[in-house]
């Protein structure tokens, strides 16, 4: 019996670890297929996720020092400035949000520069303090892991285990060398990019605009939700959002809405993200859904920004005077 369960155990690894590779392999598939490797990272790339992705030559790879308490540390952050912004003119802007496992790069492929640069746009990928912050959302049962144990409801004093659990090791959903709050200080990292920027281009207000994917897409719903006054539209992608209620939608019921999610993501179930449309629709929210047929967690990263794109061009806040 051991014997047969620590079988399946290795064969279930096996199957995820297979999984990653695909999507890494199909991902890599859909850049630009003579990329150029940027040269020596920065100290916070170096800490980056297991995703290696080469950086297109456009995108500038950035740090700021991140200060928080005890904590003093170089982050890394992506900008792309498209060929149409200028000093004279308001521009529009996209802050996205990276995967659980990644780090900005990833969403700057070669769809991601095109249809910015065409629109306009200044596209800004925050690192989320690091691969695992989940931009300040409750995590739920996804990431409910991070290996940390609940604590007993009851308990006034600390149980003694005569048989305690080992400590858990270092994986894509816990390092044991993570700040305790790192859920806050993702989501902090997030807001002091979204500053830096504002400050440093000449933005349009009215017009910015968040997306991201998976981890990243829960997070836009979050943030979404939590700073829905700076926001234009949101476009979560296949998010992964195990922790958070669709009812969160009735606190901003003005806001347009676009979700992309491929019916065979075999990581983060469509059955997730409908129930979301639901809540949208009974709200009678402005709202587009794009279920891709046959398209599964990885490919639907580039796959989903056209009509995302599309979406964020027919929407901006209402001007004020």
């Amino acid at each position: 019996m051991r014997f047969e369960c620590r079988t399946k155990i290795r064969i279930s690894l096996a199957a995820l670890c297979l999984q990653i590779g695909l999507i890494l392999t199909q991902f890599t598939l859909a850049q630009d297929p003579t990329p150029q490797p940027r040269p020596e990272p920065s100290p916070a790339a170096k800490r980056g996720g297991f995703m290696q992705i080469p950086v297109d030559p456009r995108v500038q790879m950035r740090s700021y020092l991140f200060k928080d308490g005890d904590i003093s540390q170089k982050l890394e952050y992506a900008v792309f400035v498209s060929s149409k912004v200028s000093k004279d003119k308001k521009a529009p802007l996209i802050i996205t949000l990276h995967g659980l496992g990644a780090g900005p790069a990833i969403m700057f492929g070669k769809k991601a520069l095109e249809l910015a640069d065409e629109g306009g746009y200044i596209l800004v990928g925050p690192m989320g303090f690091n691969e695992r912050g989940w931009y300040g959302m409750p995590m739920g049962p996804m990431g409910a892991g991070r290996g940390i144990p609940p604590k007993t409801a009851n308990s006034t004093a600390p149980s003694v285990d005569a048989n305690p659990a080992p400590k858990p090791k270092a994986s894509l959903f816990f390092n044991p060398n993570d700040p305790p709050n790192l859920r806050e200080l993702s989501e902090k990292d997030v807001m002091n990019v979204l500053d830096m920027v504002r400050k440093e281009f000449n933005v349009d207000n009215n017009r910015i605009y968040l997306m991201g994917h998976s981890m990243g897409g829960a997070g836009t719903l979050y943030l979404g939700v939590k700073y829905s006054s700076i926001w234009a539209a949101l476009g979560p992608i296949a998010p992964a959002a195990f922790g958070l209620d669709p009812n969160t939608l009735e606190k901003i019921p003005s806001m347009p809405v676009i979700f992309v999610h491929g019916d065979a993501d075999e990581m983060v179930p469509v059955a997730n993200t409908r129930k979301w449309i639901d809540k949208l629709k009974e709200l009678n929210m402005t709202y587009e859904y794009n279920e891709m047929p046959g398209v599964s967690h990885g490919p639907v990263i580039e796959q989903a920004l056209p009509s995302v794109y599309s979406f964020f061009a027919k929407h901006s806040k209402p001007t004020t005077h």
